[in-house]
């Protein structure tokens, strides 16, 4: 009897390691996204080299604190609001090549120091209760360095009040996206009231807004004025702003 426990005991430590081997071999990696960037290529970097490379972000800061914590490179821990899923983005998971370089570098930028955030309007959580938000570093948007310097993949899930299609590149496709919203979204609205790029300001009375968000504001309105003139999208009324799809400003609430 001794010997035959004995011999049950050792085949239940081996369906153990089986089990444990088997769940090694399947371990979750996302969506398989990789990249083979070594952070040997920021380490030679400060964190305003990184940062001086890009313009000040169209993003309203709704919320300001402090990072504790980097869990991945889309995922990030803000005191007084717990985790942060990076929206529009995605990085590579932990074990998968790519994983620590894109870590690092979220790591650099705002570990330990005090980030703001642009929580996503349309849908304010994801089904594991983080927050989904753009990540604010010193004014630019850290959702779009991640995709500009290849660490990370957009991942875009409609609700959102960001397209992250626009942050990929310097290109035009966020007028062309928002222009296509438009035209399936308006209704009779006049399409000739709704305009893009160079223009020569707005008129008193006017509303504007950024071809990278949904939001509007006034002309006079702090983050208004932080719009680049190649991204600026002007209307002549409040409704007309609406029925493009636009909200109003948190802030100056035209």
């Amino acid at each position: 009897m001794e010997l035959k426990g004995k011999n049950l005991l050792v085949v239940f430590i081996i369906l153990i390691l089986g089990l444990s081997l088997i769940s090694a071999s399947s371990a979750y990696t996302g969506t398989g996204f990789t990249h083979d960037i070594s952070f040997s290529k920021y380490s030679g970097q400060s964190r305003e080299d990184i940062l001086n490379k890009y313009n000040d972000t169209d993003c309203q800061a709704e919320f300001t604190g402090m990072c504790t914590y980097v869990t991945d490179g889309d995922t990030i821990e803000v005191d007084g609001l717990g985790k942060i899923r990076m929206v529009g983005v995605n990085t590579p998971e932990r074990g998968v090549e790519g994983y620590i370089c894109s870590k690092r570098f979220v790591q650099k930028l705002c570990l330990n120091r005090e980030v703001s955030l642009d929580i996503d309007d349309s849908k304010n959580t994801d089904r594991y209760g983080r927050y989904l938000a753009v990540v604010i570093v010193d004014g630019k948007n850290l959702n779009e360095m991640l995709l500009k310097e290849n660490l990370a993949e957009i991942m875009y899930m409609p609700p959102s009040e960001f397209y992250p299609y626009n942050w990929e590149s310097s290109s035009t496709k966020g007028t062309s996206y928002k222009s296509s919203y438009s035209s399936s979204n308006s209704g009779s609205a006049s399409s000739s009231s709704f305009t893009t790029g160079s223009t020569s300001g707005s008129s008193s009375g006017s509303y504007i807004a950024s071809a990278n968000s949904h939001k509007f504001h006034y002309p006079t309105c702090r983050w208004g004025k932080k719009i680049s003139q190649k991204n600026k999208v002007t209307f002549k009324s409040r409704s007309d702003a609406i029925s493009h799809g636009y909200e109003p400003c948190k802030v100056c609430k035209p």
